[in-house]
Formats: structure tokens, C-alpha cells, sequence
């Protein structure tokens, strides 16, 4: 997901997406801890999403 997409959805959005990425990204590791990944880049460009979302939620709770 790209920033631009993020910047558009409203923070009830950001949340919902927050917390089902963030589930996503813990069975993912678990996942890969058990069994390698066919391709573990998704781990990086997941937990960066996360990042992503965690910040422009941090960011509209300051404005």
C-alpha cells in the first residue's frame, strides 16, 4: 500500500487496515519461523505497510 493510498482513507479506515495488517504480520512471522517463506520479502513490505499506517494515524492524532 502506497502513501498516497494511506493519506486518502479515513482514520476509523487506518485503524481497521492497522489492526488486520498487524495480525497478518505476527501469523506471518510465526509462519516463517516454522517453515521458511517461498518469498520472505512479503515480511519487509508488510511490517514497512504497518510502519506506514502507524505513522499517518500518529501523525492525524497530533493535527
Amino acid at each position: 500500500m502506497k502513501q498516497s493510498e494511506i493519506k486518502e482513507l479515513s482514520v476509523e479506515e487506518l485503524q481497521e487496515k492497522f489492526k488486520d495488517l498487524k495480525k497478518s504480520y505476527g501469523d506471518l512471522k510465526m509462519t516463517h519461523a516454522v517453515s521458511p517463506l517461498e518469498n520472505p520479502i512479503q515480511l519487509r513490505m508488510l511490517r514497512r505497510t504497518v510502519a506506514r499506517i502507524a505513522t499517518e494515524l500518529t501523525k492525524r492524532a497530533i493535527q
